[in-house]
């Protein structure tokens, strides 16, 4: 039997188009790239909340083989991100690759066929290979509070934001202060007349090196373009000290945590002189336990008469407000959820079902034997299928170093499937659990098995207590790795198996 497209790509933000570009590149023409949304960009087509921007430096934000020389700022505006993926689809001719505004609802693997059935709002149509590059940042998270579907006033999330609501003169309230909170809460101070801002646990917040980027500087970047990928290589190379020394390799050399969290209370004493109010913005966990971010406006805000941060813990919501565990209940007209995403749970990754062998439904899988996978995105239920930004996949370097890895490894082994003119390719048992093996045992020696990351409430960790979030190598390894890892370690099957 013949399928329908060669391979189905599902997600179009950046891991999806990175996945399309590579197979182009390849010579693959026959594939389809399935998104539920109208337009390409993933997280940042769906997140446009007032002060949305990037995290980390803009000269890391960007495929290494496409870098942007546009960028408006030191930390970019999430437009001008959503305008990046739009370009990227144009220039390597990925819209006839298309197909928007189709859900999948789940994949089921034809083990007779060997091929992929999979179901859409809009009909099911078959592939040899599926690659889901769904984000993690995906499906907006809602608190678990009793009450919240009984208030009657307006409810925005931050991954959905409404601007047809105006919130001037309002009284509302920001439950969550993560990255999204933290950037959307000085926003909201602005133009609400009160907002109460209701932390469970406070964020480590950095300086924030953000300016314009003048027009001179963009013009040399473009015309010069090794400057920029000096630059890119700068502040990628900042991210990985950060992040793999001083949390994967914590055992080795915390005081590079120690002085981070060091940087942040000092950060922290500039801006906030309330001796009580530094005290309830300080963390109580290490530096990298929960994902860090960067403001210079956040803190202030909690310095205005018209703010109050709350930290007592939240009863109930009613038709009105929010009551909170010493009684006091404060009448809200607006109520932004800024809590984030569902990330290690079932349903979220991977973000539909995917049927493989035996009927077996992957992500329930995951969720009843631990979270496992070969290099990050591949697993022995799941024939000819591989998944972005899977289980142990995110390092400390640009999410662009992260995808494009994946994305390399993709690519090889449909090269080595063509090759082999295979039609089932599948990672062997015993590398597969080597492979995790090895991540849980590095796991123990990162900042994330420190005692102090219990009071973290960090999506880096899932109901059984692993990390599965985190791949605790550097960036420049994993790199080369999706090069260089043994395509034996798969196994494959002519159509003569049929």
């Amino acid at each position: 039997m013949q399928p329908d497209h060669e391979v189905a790509v599902v997600g179009a933000g950046f891991s999806g188009l990175c996945v399309g570009i590579r197979l182009r590149r390849q010579g693959v023409r026959d594939f389809v790239i399935v998104d539920a949304a109208p337009s390409v960009g993933g997280v940042w087509r769906h997140n446009t909340y007032p002060g949305v921007a990037v995290d980390i430096p803009s000269a890391t934000y960007c495929y290494s083989f496409e870098p942007n020389p546009s960028w408006s700022r030191s930390f970019a505006p999430g437009a001008e991100v959503r305008a990046y993926a739009e370009h990227c689809a144009d220039k390597y001719g990925l819209r006839q690759h298309l197909r928007l505004g189709t859900t999948v609802e789940r994949a089921v693997f034809d083990e007779d066929a060997d091929l992929w059935h999979v179901h859409t709002d809009r009909g099911t149509f078959t592939a040899r290979f599926l690659v889901a590059a769904v984000g993690p940042l995906d499906q907006p998270k809602n608190p678990d509070i009793p009450g919240i579907a009984t208030f009657t006033g307006k409810v925005i999330h931050t991954a959905r934001w409404d601007h047809d609501h105006d919130l001037r003169g309002e009284r509302v309230a920001v439950i969550g202060t993560g990255a999204s909170g933290l950037q959307v809460i000085p926003e909201i101070a602005a133009v609400a007349g009160r907002l109460d801002v209701y932390q469970r646990t406070p964020i480590w917040v950095l300086p924030k090196v953000d300016f314009a980027i003048p027009r001179a500087v963009r013009a040399l970047l473009r015309a010069a373009p090794p400057v920029q990928r000096l630059v890119r290589f700068l502040t990628t190379a900042a991210s990985e000290v950060v992040m793999v020394l001083g949390i994967v390799h914590y055992s080795k050399v915390p005081f590079l945590v120690r002085a981070t969290e060091a940087l942040c209370r000092a950060h922290l004493r500039r801006q906030v002189p309330d001796r009580r109010l530094r005290h309830r913005l300080t963390p109580e966990y290490g530096f990298g336990c929960k994902r860090p971010s960067f403001s210079n406006r956040y803190f202030p805000t909690f310095l205005r008469d018209d703010v109050e941060l709350v930290t007592e813990g939240i009863e109930r919501i009613t038709e009105r407000g929010i009551v909170t565990a010493d009684g006091t209940e404060r009448e809200i007209d607006t109520l932004v959820l800024a809590t984030g995403f569902k990330i290690l749970e079932l349903g979220a990754m991977p973000a539909f079902p995917v049927v493989g062998l035996g009927g077996v439904e992957l992500g329930a899988y995951w969720d009843e034997h631990r979270y496992q996978t070969y290099e990050g995105v591949a697993a022995p239920q799941a024939p000819n299928f591989w998944l972005m930004n899977g289980p142990y996949t995110v390092t400390g370097a640009s999410w662009f170093s992260i995808i494009e890895a994946g994305g390399t490894h993709i690519v090889r082994c449909l090269a080595e499937a063509r090759r082999r003119r295979a039609v089932r390719m599948v990672v062997k048992r015993r590398p597969h659990d080597a492979f995790t093996a090895d991540m849980r045992r590095r796991m123990k020696g990162t900042i994330l098995a420190q005692p102090s990351c219990a009071r973290s409430n960090s999506y880096y960790f899932d109901r059984h207590g692993d990390s599965p979030y985190v791949r605790p190598q550097s960036g420049l390894y994993v790199w080369r790795r999706s090069r260089s890892f043994d395509l034996d370690d798969y196994e494959y099957a002519t159509a003569d198996h049929q």
